[in-house]
């Protein structure tokens, strides 16, 4: 029987302080019951001696200080996992928000689960296809590898989320792969969007969702990516998955988590975030990757948009520093019309290299790739000497590379959410765009791959 308590002492917004508690454990769950028999959760956030402060998920009206009683649970917050999870649409709390029953579970987990062993951590390296071109062909992704997606508002990170959870797959086609994604603080339209772009394409089928709208409580956003990746090591490291989470936008995490620490008076940190928002985020972001003792791996893609596109923003700027890489997307692009409009340039994939080659992809991948790279990079030089100067006075071959670089983005970027593009079409395209370039110009490819690979109207 769990005891109750009526010495709630008082209420501040979402914060209320119970006295004369005993045995109650930081992070535990517990019920507030009004005199009218309804129910509140709350969630202890301190433990101070005998007294308690906790935050509420709900509202705090109403809540009558003589007359209301709390009892606390005994454990953190929990999610139920099992295999019926795939294809089913959850709230941020884990509750069916699909009209759907709810889960039988195998085994009830807590959301903030235990850090991998780094003994038994194995090291990524199998390619993940995405079918973007911009991402498969020159900022790999690998097998349980953290590869963000830094954006701006009113950027289309939204469809590029939605296209990477319905086409991305394992080459290896007898694998086990499935989508667990997070939607975190968004708004009803965006929810709506997500829910019919999976119902469909079908990817719904081998896809968890976790939804939490704007208007839904801040802790409530705070524990959303931690249902997710609980969902996600389930599937993984006991039924052996290819799980990808996708989290969208851990920008609005990082807003609840400063509101949270703001309701508790903690002294602030960088732009009034709390000085354990790096930790705070490690504890999620490293909760990806793959493990000696199983086969099933966790990929992780967190998406952010970047406040006044900022890369030094204290989020985007710590996300770098736990992440392997960054895909950055970029306004200018957009203005063009390029989709998505992925800025290849600064973007990164630090474990690329890993994923890539004979066997994995295809053995001309490197050397394109840093081609690719090179040529886009003095094209877009080329192009502001044309601006500045004119074109008169670019030589011929800077004039072929400013053209290259127009090529580049209207064809090998510009590929619109709906076409999905295997590795070798995107190496192929790669080459024939070098085709523009005299072959004396492809100086990072060895040269038995151009004679085997470039196309014959290569110059």
């Amino acid at each position: 029987m769990l005891k109750e308590y009526r010495t709630i002492q008082e209420v501040t917004g979402p914060l209320m302080l119970v006295k004369n508690v005993s045995g109650v454990a930081y992070d535990e769950l517990g019920e507030v019951e009004l005199p009218s028999g309804d129910r509140r959760r709350c969630k202890v956030l301190e433990v101070n001696g005998n007294d308690v402060l906790v935050q509420l998920f709900e509202s705090s009206a109403g809540i009558n200080l003589a007359d209301s009683k709390v009892r606390f649970l005994g454990h953190g917050i929990e999610l139920g996992v099992s295999m019926d999870m795939l294809g089913r649409v959850f709230d941020g709390m884990g509750r069916p928000k699909d009209g759907g029953p709810d889960i039988l579970p195998d085994e009830r987990r807590n959301i903030n689960g235990t850090p991998m062993n780094p003994a038994s951590r194995n090291y990524p390296d199998e390619f993940i296809q995405t079918g973007i071109s911009t991402i498969d062909g020159l900022n790999t992704l690998v097998r349980g590898q953290k590869l963000p997606i830094f954006s701006g508002s009113g950027l289309p990170h939204a469809q590029l989320a939605a296209q990477i959870a319905r086409q991305a797959k394992v080459l290896n086609a007898d694998a086990k792969f499935a989508v667990v994604f997070a939607a975190i603080g968004i708004t009803f339209e965006e929810a709506d969007f997500f829910i019919s772009d999976f119902k469909r394409t079908g990817a719904i089928d081998r896809t968890v969702l976790f939804i939490n709208l704007a208007n839904d409580p801040a802790i409530e956003r705070i524990s959303t990516p931690r249902m997710a990746l609980t969902a996600a090591e389930y599937l993984a490291f006991e039924k052996d998955m290819h799980v990808l989470v996708i989290m969208t936008d851990i920008t609005n995490y990082a807003e609840a988590l400063r509101e949270v620490s703001a309701a508790r008076k903690e002294v602030p940190g960088r732009r009034g975030y709390p000085g354990y928002l790096y930790t705070d985020l490690a504890t999620m972001y490293e909760r990806a990757g793959r493990n000696l003792m199983s086969e099933g791996s966790i990929t992780m893609i967190p998406i952010l948009s970047m406040p006044e596109d900022d890369k030094t923003h204290p989020i985007p700027d710590l996300t770098g520093y736990i992440t392997e890489g960054q895909i950055i997307l970029s306004r200018e692009l957009y203005r063009k019309n390029v989709l998505p409009p992925v800025d290849v340039l600064p973007s990164l994939s630090r474990l690329k290299d890993k994923g890539i080659g004979a066997g994995k992809t295809r053995e001309d991948h490197s050397g394109t790739m840093n081609q690719l790279f090179a040529a886009y990079a003095r094209g877009k030089e080329a192009k502001e000497l044309m601006t500045i100067l004119g074109e008169a006075a670019l030589s011929d071959t800077d004039k072929l590379y400013a053209k290259f670089s127009e090529e580049f983005e209207r064809r090998y970027v510009s590929q619109g959410y709906d076409e999905n593009r295997s590795i070798e079409e995107t190496l192929n395209l790669g080459w024939e765009l070098l085709s523009i370039l005299p072959k004396s110009e492809l100086k990072r490819i060895k040269p038995e791959l151009i004679e085997k690979y470039l196309p014959e109207n290569g110059q």
